[in-house]
């Protein structure tokens, strides 16, 4: 099975930027998809986005939509997403996830927070 592992998180302005890492490990070579959620306390998980891993097309939520985007490295074993323009409602626990057909394997999880 794939197991992914986050890195990246930590504390930013406003408006400032972050780029978290996913690195998966086990077998890739069976991985068909890789994204993000993110979740606050009290709250469901969120989808953030996510990238085919055979044919790059993306998708994202629309509140991040212009500010996030979300790529992958030629070895197809890291995910990245790059996140600008950040805003306080974006602090979350953004947890990397992968799909393949073992099922859906998640990382423990990076925290984001972004100060007023």
């Amino acid at each position: 099975q794939v197991q992914p592992v986050e890195f990246g998180g930590g504390l930013v302005q406003a408006g400032g930027s972050l780029r978290l890492s996913c690195v998966a490990s086990g077998r890739t070579s069976r991985t068909y998809t890789m994204g993000w959620f993110r979740q606050t306390p009290g709250k469901e998980r969120e989808f953030v986005a996510d990238i085919g891993w055979s044919n790059n097309y993306t998708f994202y939520t629309d509140s991040v939509k212009g500010r996030f985007t979300i790529s992958r490295d030629d070895a197809k074993t890291t995910v990245y997403l790059q996140m600008v323009n950040l805003k306080p409602e974006d602090t979350a626990a953004y947890y990397c996830y992968a799909d393949s057909p073992e099922g859906r394997a998640w990382g423990q999880g990076t925290q984001v927070t972004v100060s007023s």
